[in-house]
């Protein structure tokens, strides 16, 4: 078992990381941010913060590997 660092630094660091394998993704199948938050049901404030690494829902996440077709755990992993 891990104790929690002192500060949350580090979840800010792996929502940025979880943000950015979500651009990438969206970038390596030549999407626009519109045609992936309005196929996830999502507004587009929502899409723009989850892609920024900004702490949103699990079921953001899910919706958003759902229609980028890849497992969530590659996009958190």
């Amino acid at each position: 078992m891990h104790d929690l660092p002192a500060d949350d630094d580090w979840l800010i660091e792996r929502r940025r990381a979880i943000g950015a394998k979500i651009l990438a993704e969206r970038r390596h199948q030549n999407l626009t941010q519109d045609a992936v938050w309005m196929a996830a049901g999502l507004t587009r404030w929502t899409y723009q913060r989850a892609e920024y690494g900004d702490e949103v829902k699990i079921s953001t996440l899910l919706r958003i590997a759902w229609v980028l077709d890849v497992p969530l755990a590659e996009l958190v992993s």
